[in-house]
């Protein structure tokens, strides 16, 4: 599995931006998709994850980003969003994306990350 994420920049507190993560590869064997982000000095922690099971899909945010982070999934286009509405300066951080996957031959999970994509809040 290839990750590929997008739409970092440049912004300013207040502002909305989407990211993208573009999935390639096995993408049938993804079972959980999520965002990290990792701020200059601090641990990558998570922020955001999509699990699919069946027909049904659950979402869980970290509790300092709930009410403001939204993530989403087009299966069609195996690409997985992050919207960020009200950015603040403290989500200055690298994103990226992570999958994990299900081997039903091996019966083990992996884990892939993207490059990440820079998001710099300016107050």
């Amino acid at each position: 599995v290839q990750l590929v994420e997008s739409g970092g920049g440049l912004v300013q507190a207040g502002d909305s931006l989407r990211l993208s993560c573009a999935a390639s590869g096995s993408t049938f064997s993804i079972s959980a998709m999520g965002w990290y982000r990792q701020a200059p000095g601090k641990q990558r922690e998570l922020v955001a994850r999509i699990i699919s099971g069946g027909d049904n899909t659950n979402y869980a945010y970290a509790d300092s980003v709930k009410d403001r982070f939204t993530a989403s999934r087009d299966n069609a286009k195996n690409t997985m969003y992050l919207l960020i509405n009200s950015l603040k300066p403290e989500d200055t951080a690298v994103y990226y994306c992570h999958a994990k996957t299900y081997d039903f031959l091996t019966r083990g999970t992996y884990d892939y990350w993207g490059q990440g994509t820079q998001v710099t809040v300016s107050s």
